[in-house]
């Protein structure tokens, strides 16, 4: 924890969109051991969100309190948004797969979701700092096919520009149904910044992963790696396994969004990357690598073609958010793992079958 703690003074709780989910259950968390009172919000829909909040519950009593709703209910959020301290906005349809499948659906909770919560901030308790979860995918596919390279078994990009990661001065660039509802969410929760003056901020977020992800949710394809590694289940890449992502340990993750909201008056109105940057930098093969030097066996691995919008490359720069709040990734990949393992194994035992899915 950072920073002055000043929204923990109100007496009034934190709201928690998807609250319930892997990153919302995790904040909630860490707020309520530091004494702050949490209001989840959430529709419970996705697997393990009512496991969520029974291990909440179990930890925290009344210091969690859960309201089960949908941001589509314009009335649900907007009584729940009216005595929060401060708001942090995670729910969402997440899967670029399912956004292909229902464009509409897609739209309506992503998209207008957010304006409901937006809407529902300026017209009840405009104080209230907002904090976003958005995505990398609203960079859309970033590097032309001549833009990579092959190093080892890994992609990197051809020149020096991208040697820090990706920065927020990059152009949007949306590709598929569920870049484009994150994309307009990402925008109207900016912009409600400068036209309504309400203390905003976006978390442009790369892959997050750590204890209570279950790997066979939309996201979370390290832990659905590792889950189906446990298992000896095969692990299918969509692609040549080349391409890399930044990977960001949920503890890491949290404090990030904890100083973010420590520091949301000089925050506000801006847009932040988030993720393990270059230090975390791994790809796909890499990590299967990681996990049999971990366990001691290789993964059976097997391949399709790519995906709509599958990016070759995305490493975030995250100098931005390190610079205002001091706020630096601590745990290593093979460190992070290990907790990854460990809480999967003693959740699923060695014999989980989770089916397969995309990877982010």
């Amino acid at each position: 924890m950072t920073g002055t703690n000043s929204h923990r003074l109100t007496g009034r709780p934190v709201l928690i969109t998807g609250g319930s989910g892997f990153i919302g259950c995790n904040i909630a968390d860490t707020l309520a051991t530091h004494g702050t009172e949490v209001l989840i919000f959430d529709n419970m829909s996705r697997q393990g969100a009512e496991e969520h909040a029974g291990w909440l519950r179990r930890r925290h009593g009344d210091r969690v309190k859960m309201i089960v709703a949908d941001i589509r209910d314009k009335g649900a959020i907007t009584r729940a948004v009216g005595d929060a301290s401060a708001v942090f906005h995670l729910a969402a349809q997440v899967a670029v797969t399912t956004s292909v499948d229902r464009p509409v659906d897609d739209f309506e909770v992503n998209a207008s979701g957010t304006l409901n919560v937006l809407e529902a901030i300026r017209h009840t308790n405009p104080e209230a700092p907002l904090i976003f979860a958005s995505t990398n995918k609203v960079y859309g596919k970033l590097l032309a096919k001549n833009g990579f390279i092959r190093q080892g078994n890994r992609y990197q990009p051809a020149g020096r520009a991208l040697a820090r990661g990706v920065d927020e001065t990059t152009a949007l660039d949306f590709h598929s149904p569920y870049g484009c509802s994150k994309g307009a969410a990402d925008q109207y929760v900016h912009d409600y910044a400068r036209v309504y003056g309400l203390r905003c901020a976006v978390l442009r977020m790369s892959c997050i992963y750590g204890p209570r992800q279950f790997g066979s949710e939309d996201q979370g394809w390290i832990a659905h790696f590792m889950r189906r590694a446990i298992a000896g289940l095969p692990i299918t890449l969509f692609g040549d396994g080349l391409q890399v992502r930044d990977a960001l340990h949920i503890n890491d993750a949290v404090a990030a969004w904890l100083a973010v909201l420590d520091h949301i008056e000089t925050a506000a109105g801006r847009v932040f990357n988030l993720g393990g940057g270059p230090r975390n930098a791994i790809s796909l093969l890499e990590l299967l690598t990681l996990i049999e030097r971990l366990r001691g066996e290789c993964p059976i691995v097997t391949f399709k073609p790519w995906r709509p919008g599958d990016q070759p490359w995305y490493v975030s720069n995250t100098d931005a958010i390190s610079s205002l709040t001091g706020w630096q990734p601590r745990t290593s990949l093979p460190d992070g793992l290990l907790t990854l393992q460990e809480w999967l194994e003693k959740r699923f035992g060695t014999t989980a079958q989770p089916q397969q899915r995309e990877v982010a």
